[in-house]
C-alpha cells in the first residue's frame, strides 16, 4: 500500500485564474494574472513573505461573495445559493493549493511557520461559513423544494451533497454547541500542524554514519548512494543512513552487522515518542479525545462512526468485517514466512532467535533461495525515466494520451514537468515529477494538485497535478535506480494523476469521491507494471538498453506471492489499531504503547516478529491532519478489492491493454469524479458488484480464481458484497 499525503488529496483545490504577468518587486503574484503556460504557478516569482497577505485577502474576498449570498433578495434557487457557493473561495484554494504542495515538497522552518499560523485561521474562516445560521437557512430551503424544482441529476447530486455537508459541520446545532464545535476545530487543526513537524524533525534528526566494515553485504547502489549522503553531511570517506525509505530499507535489507540493523530500526519506531520535543503521545491523546467530543456534539458514538458515514464502507461494523476476515489467513502466511526465515537463520548462526530487525534481511535470503531473485541486480532494469517512460507507454495503449516535456520554473530545481495531450492531440492537463528525497519533504509517495479541472465562465481550466516520491536517488553517471516496489509505487500515483485528469465534472463539489473508492484508480494502474508484455516494452537495462530476459520475467511472476504475509499482516495491523483507537466511545487518557500493544499483540496474536506499518507516534495518516485518513486506513485494502476485480475486466476480454475497456473504465470511473456514490460507478463499469476472490487470490490466500459472475449479477443487498460472508454472498 501506498501512502498518499492527504493535505494534497483534500484540499479541495480550485483551478487557477488563466494566466500571470511578471510583477513589479513587491507585487503578490496571487493578485495578478498569470501568463505562465498552462496556469502553472509562478515558482520562481513566488516568495514565502506573499503567502500570508495571500491567504489574508483570499479569505476575505471569499467572506464577501458569502455575505453576497446571504443577502440576495432573490427567492432561494439552486443557482443563486448552491451554484454561487459553488463557485466561491476560487483565490482562496488556489493559494491553499500552491502553499500546500510547497509545503510538503519542499518546507522549511518559515513556511512552517506560516503553517502554524494559518492552520488555525483556516479552521476558523470555514467554521464561520458552514455555521453560519442565514447561509444555512437558505441552503435548507433549496434542499426542501428540491422535488418540484426541475433540479437535472448532477445539480440534484450537488444539492444533496452540500446540504449534508452543513449538517456535518454542525450548522444544525445550537449556537453554543457551535463555538463549542470551532474551539474543538481549531484546537485539532492547531495539534495536527504540530504532529507533523515533529515527524519532520524527527525524521531529520537521525543520521547513522558507519565506516567501511560496518557496511558489509550492502550492494554497490546502496553504498554510493550512502556515500553520497556522508560527503553532503561532512563526513567524506563514510556512509550515512536515514530514516526515509530508499536509505532504511536497503539497510535493513543487506546489512550483515546485526545491531546495526537493530539500531536503525529502533530509529525508526522509536521516532516521537522519546520524552523530547519531538514527542507526539500527548497531541495523539489530544487529538483522540478531542474527534470524540466533536462526533458527540454531532451525534455520532464514536470518531469512526462520523468519519464513515458517507464512505462507501458505512460504519465500522462493515470496516473490521473486512479486515477481520484478512486478519487470519494474513498471519498464518506471515508465520509460514517466518518459519522459513528461522530456519536459515539457525543454520546459519546456530540460533533461531528472530526479531523484527531481522525480516528483511531473511526474507531476501529466501528471495534467493526460492526465485533466484536479487533485488539489487533487478534494479538495473528499473531505471526511472524507463520506469516512467513506461508508465507513459501505458496510458497511451489505454488512453490514447502522449506526453512533451515543458521547460518552466519550478519550486525545486529536482522537478521535471510533461504536458498532457489527450487522444486527439487536444491539451488535457500537465503532470510535474518530483521523486527523490531530501530534507524538508514528507516521507512516502503521493500525488497533488496544484490546480483542479474546472470550469470558470463556462471555460474548461485544465489541472496542473504532481507526483511526489521519495526514491532512490542517481550517483554519479548511475541513474536512478527503482526496486520493484518502488516501481509499483510510481505506477500506483501516476493512477492518481490519471484520475485527476480525466475528471470532468461542472461542479467544483462533485469533484471528491469516497476516501474508500479514491485508492481504486491508483491501485489498478499497479496490475500492469509487472505484466510480461509490460515488463518487454520498458523494463531495460540501463547501462546496454537491451530489455529484460524472459527468465527473469518468470522469476519475477513466480515471486509475486513473496513475502504476501509480512506485507498483508503490517498494513491491516495498522489498520486495526486505527479503527480501534477511533472507535473509543469514552475518552480516558491513552497510554499509547500499551493501547497498540493490547490491541495488536495480547488480543488479535500478532507475532512480535511483526510492527504495523505505522505506530501511532509517526503514523501521519491518521494523525498529520484533522481527518486525513483517520478512521481510514482500510481503505486502501477496501479499494483493492476494487481494483483487481476491475482488473479482470480486462483479463476477461482477452487483452489486459483492451482500449474499449479502458475507455469505459474512463467514462464510467475516471471522469465521473463524484457526481454518483462509489458503487454506484463501480457497477456502472462492471455491470455487477465487486467480488473478494481476485484480491484473495493475488495475495495467495485462495489457490485459484472462481469461474467469472455473469455481468448482470447486481446485488441488492444495504451491505456490499466485498465485505459479506460467504453467506451473505450466495443469499444476495
Amino acid at each position: 500500500m501506498k501512502k498518499i499525503v492527504s493535505v494534497l488529496l483534500f484540499l479541495s483545490v480550485i483551478a487557477m485564474t488563466s494566466c500571470h504577468k511578471s510583477h513589479s518587486a513587491g507585487e503578490n503574484p496571487f493578485f495578478t494574472e498569470w501568463e505562465t503556460p498552462f496556469g502553472i504557478p509562478p515558482f520562481d516569482e513566488i516568495e514565502t513573505s506573499d503567502y500570508l497577505p495571500a491567504f489574508d485577502s483570499a479569505m476575505r474576498a471569499h467572506t464577501a461573495e458569502i455575505e453576497a449570498i446571504v443577502q440576495c433578495t432573490e427567492a432561494p434557487s439552486f443557482e443563486n445559493v448552491i451554484a454561487a457557493f459553488d463557485r466561491s473561495g476560487a483565490l482562496l484554494t488556489t493559494v491553499n493549493s500552491v502553499f500546500g504542495g510547497v509545503n510538503a515538497n519542499d518546507s522549511n522552518d518559515e513556511l512552517r511557520a506560516v503553517q502554524e499560523k494559518i492552520a488555525p485561521v483556516l479552521s476558523a474562516h470555514y467554521d464561520n461559513i458552514f455555521l453560519n445560521d442565514k447561509l444555512f437557512e437558505k441552503v435548507k430551503a433549496v434542499y426542501d423544494t428540491r422535488e418540484p424544482a426541475g433540479l437535472d441529476s448532477l445539480q440534484l447530486r450537488l444539492l444533496e451533497k452540500t446540504y449534508r455537508k452543513f449538517l456535518r459541520a454542525g450548522a444544525a446545532l445550537s449556537p453554543q454547541e457551535k463555538d463549542q464545535l470551532k474551539k474543538i476545530n481549531g484546537e485539532l487543526v492547531s495539534a495536527s500542524v504540530r504532529f507533523g513537524n515533529n515527524l519532520l524533525a524527527a525524521n531529520q534528526t537521525f543520521l547513522m554514519i558507519l565506516d567501511t566494515a560496518e557496511v558489509s553485504g550492502l550492494p554497490m547502489n546502496a553504498r554510493n548512494a550512502a556515500g553520497a549522503l556522508a560527503e553532503e553531511k561532512g563526513h567524506p570517506g563514510k556512509f550515512a543512513f536515514t530514516l526515509s525509505k530508499p536509505s532504511m530499507i536497503p539497510f535493513l535489507t543487506y546489512a550483515d552487522r546485526r545491531d546495526l540493523r537493530e539500531k536503525i530500526y529502533r530509529g525508526y519506531l522509536e521516532r516521537c515518542c522519546g520524552g523530547d520535543s519531538t514527542d507526539n503521545r500527548q497531541l495523539i491523546n489530544d487529538m483522540v479525545r478531542l474527534r470524540l467530543e466533536r462526533a458527540r456534539l454531532l451525534g455520532y458514538e464514536t470518531h469512526a462512526d462520523y468519519v464513515l458515514d458517507g464512505e462507501m464502507a458505512r460504519t465500522p461494523g462493515n470496516v473490521y468485517a473486512l479486515l477481520d476476515s484478512l486478519w487470519s489467513p494474513a498471519l498464518a502466511s506471515a508465520q509460514a514466512e517466518l518459519d522459513s526465515m528461522k530456519a536459515i537463520k539457525l543454520k546459519e548462526t546456530g540460533d533461531d532467535d528472530f526479531q523484527s530487525w531481522d525480516w528483511w534481511y531473511y526474507a531476501e535470503k529466501v528471495r534467493k533461495k526460492q526465485y533466484d531473485l536479487d533485488e539489487d541486480m533487478l534494479r538495473t532494469y528499473f531505471a526511472l525515466e524507463n520506469v516512467r517512460t513506461g508508465i507513459f507507454d501505458l496510458s497511451n495503449r489505454l488512453y490514447g494520451l502522449t506526453f512533451t516535456p515543458l521547460s518552466v520554473p519550478m519550486y525545486n530545481r529536482e522537478c521535471t514537468a510533461y504536458e498532457v495531450l489527450d487522444k486527439d492531440n487536444t491539451h488535457l492537463g500537465v503532470v510535474i515529477f518530483d521523486l527523490f528525497p531530501r530534507p524538508g519533504k514528507g516521507p512516502g509517495a503521493w500525488c497533488g494538485t496544484f490546480q483542479e479541472r474546472t470550469y470558470k465562465d463556462g471555460e474548461r481550466i485544465d489541472p496542473v497535478i504532481y507526483v511526489a516520491a521519495n526514491f532512490t536517488r542517481p550517483f554519479g553517471d548511475t541513474p536512478a535506480l527503482l526496486s520493484l516496489d518502488e516501481t509499483d509505487t510510481f505506477f500506483h500515483e501516476f493512477g492518481h494523476a490519471l484520475h485527476q485528469l480525466f475528471l470532468d465534472v461542472p461542479y467544483n463539489g462533485l469533484r471528491s469521491v469516497e476516501r474508500d473508492f479514491v485508492e481504486l484508480p491508483s491501485q489498478i494502474m499497479e496490475n500492469w507494471a509487472m505484466e510480461p508484455d509490460m515488463l518487454r516494452r520498458y523494463a531495460l537495462h540501463y547501462a546496454s538498453g537491451t530489455i529484460i530476459p524472459d527468465y527473469m520475467i518468470k522469476k519475477i511472476q513466480n515471486s509475486a506471492l513473496f513475502n504476501q504475509g509480512f506485507a498483508t499482516t503490517e498494513y491491516l495491523a495498522a489498520s486495526l489499531t486505527d479503527m480501534d483507537i477511533h472507535s473509543i466511545k469514552e475518552y480516558q487518557p491513552i497510554d499509547i504503547t500499551a493501547f497498540e500493544r493490547d490491541a495488536l499483540y495480547d488480543r488479535r496474536g500478532l507475532m512480535p516478529q511483526i510492527e504495523p506499518r505505522y505506530r501511532y507516534p509517526y503514523f501521519s495518516h491518521i494523525f498529520g491532519g484533522d481527518f486525513d485518513y483517520s478512521a481510514g486506513y482500510y481503505s486502501y485494502i477496501w479499494s483493492e478489492v476494487l481494483d483487481k476485480d476491475a482488473f479482470q475486466a480486462f483479463a476477461e476480454s482477452g487483452d489486459i491493454f483492451n482500449r474499449t475497456v479502458a475507455e469505459r473504465f474512463r467514462r464510467e470511473v475516471l471522469s465521473r469524479g463524484g457526481s454518483a456514490d462509489g458503487m454506484t460507478l463501480y457497477r456502472n463499469f462492471r455491470s455487477k458488484e465487486p467480488s473478494r476472490d481476485p484480491l484473495l487470490y493475488s495475495r495467495g490466500f485462495i489457490k485459484e480464481l472462481p469461474k467469472p459472475e455473469p455481468a448482470d449479477s447486481v446485488g441488492t443487498s444495504d451491505t456490499p458484497v466485498l465485505i459479506a460472508t460467504p453467506e451473505q454472498k450466495k443469499a444476495q
